[in-house]
Parts: structure tokens; sequence; C-alpha cells
């Protein structure tokens, strides 16, 4: 289901604005520091995004799709058990830098892989070699059916804007695809792209552009309200 982000982020946006503005200027942070600051506004604001798709329509029909929605304390229990799942069944990839597995605030989640071990260079197609590790995110998306995800993509500053735009959608489409064939419910997924727009690096080195480069699924708790 692809979405607009840019018209529906409001205050979580600004929110982003004001810590990226921070890093950007210094502030006393580390390089690694500032990139974690800008990556969590980022994922907060495409969290807070899928979190007001709780305005539709279907929402009702949704809630009873999963069973129910996630009520006060079970909501940070739940989604503290999925972030421990993730880990543990991402235990390798994390460790060799292939994906990074995030708290964010509002008890939501990110799940970030690099378009370097996702995808071939300029390619939308996600690399076979990667299927294993798309098996692992879907199992536990399925497992932990409450919750929404807003799947993200990103891309350094290299070529035109527009193809860059382009590619990044299509890159958040084939993840939102490849969760959907492994049978994640259609209407739990929202994807998007923000080309070079929200970069976690420096575009400046090859290394940055590399962090640059991604894919980010942002967990949100099913919530009654």
């Amino acid at each position: 289901m692809k979405v607009d982000f840019s018209k529906r982020i409001a205050v979580a946006a600004t929110v982003a604005v004001m810590i990226a503005g921070c890093a950007a200027d210094g502030s006393g942070m580390s390089q690694t520091g500032r990139g974690a600051a800008i990556g969590t506004a980022t994922g907060a604001a495409a969290g807070a995004l899928i979190g007001s798709l709780g305005a539709n329509a279907g929402r009702g029909a949704l809630i009873g799709a999963v069973g129910g929605a996630l009520i006060g304390s079970a909501v940070g229990h739940y989604m503290e058990q999925q972030h421990q799942d993730f880990q543990k069944a991402l235990a390798d990839e994390i460790a060799n830098g292939m994906i990074r597995v995030q708290k964010l605030p509002n008890d939501e989640l990110l799940v970030g892989m690099t378009g370097e071990t996702a995808f071939e260079v300029d390619s939308d197609r996600i690399k076979p070699g990667f299927y294993s590790t798309m098996d692992k995110i879907a199992a536990i998306v399925n497992q932990y059916g409450k919750t929404e995800l807003a799947v993200a993509g990103h891309t350094d500053s290299t070529g035109s804007a527009q193809h860059n735009q382009l590619l990044s959608e299509r890159r958040a489409g084939s993840v939102e695809n490849y969760l959907t064939g492994s049978g994640v419910y259609q209407e739990r997924i929202a994807s998007a792209g923000f080309g070079m727009n929200k970069p976690v690096a420096s575009n400046s080195t090859e290394a940055g552009r590399r962090l640059n480069r991604r894919v980010d699924i942002i967990i949100v708790p099913i919530t009654a309200t």
C-alpha cells in the first residue's frame, strides 16, 4: 500500500528536524551519535505516519483482523518481546552489520537493512542471498500480528533527485511485496520512498553513502486509540 508520507507526519516531522539540526551542528555529539539521532528521528517520523493511518475507515476491520488492539501495559511487553526475538533471530546479521534493530520512542521498533547487503547496485531486486534474512523478519512480523509496518526506502545523494526518489520507492515496494508474499496481512503495511532526503550520515564519503542507502521497517503497535 503506497502512501504519501510527506503529507501525514506533521508534529513528528518537526521533531525530526529539531533533532537532526542539533546533530548537524555538533552539540557535543560524536559522528555515531549524530547518525543515531537522525536515524531515530526519521524512524519516529515514519512511525508516527503509520500510526496516523488509524484515522482511516478500515481501522476497525484491521483491529478485528489481527484479533484486537493492544491495551495499556501489554503494549510495552509485546513490543519488548518482539525486540528480543528480532535480536535473537538476526544475531548474525546484526553482528555482520547487515541489519540493525533499534528501539524507538512510543514502543516502536526499527529493523533496518543496508542497500548494499539487500540489493544489487542501482536495483530494486532483493538479492537471493538476502532471502533467508527476509524470511526471518517475515516470520517474526507474522508472529507479532498486532503491529503495523512503515517500510521506508532511502538512497545516497549520487545521481539525480528524481532517480533516487523512484529507486527508493521501488526498493520499499520490493520489501513490502516480499513481506506480503510471506503471509503478512497487506493492510498492516504501508511503503514509501524518501530518496536522498533523510540521510543518517554524510554523503561526502563512501562510508557515509553506504549508510544512507537503506530500507527501514518501522514497526508500530496497533492500539485502540
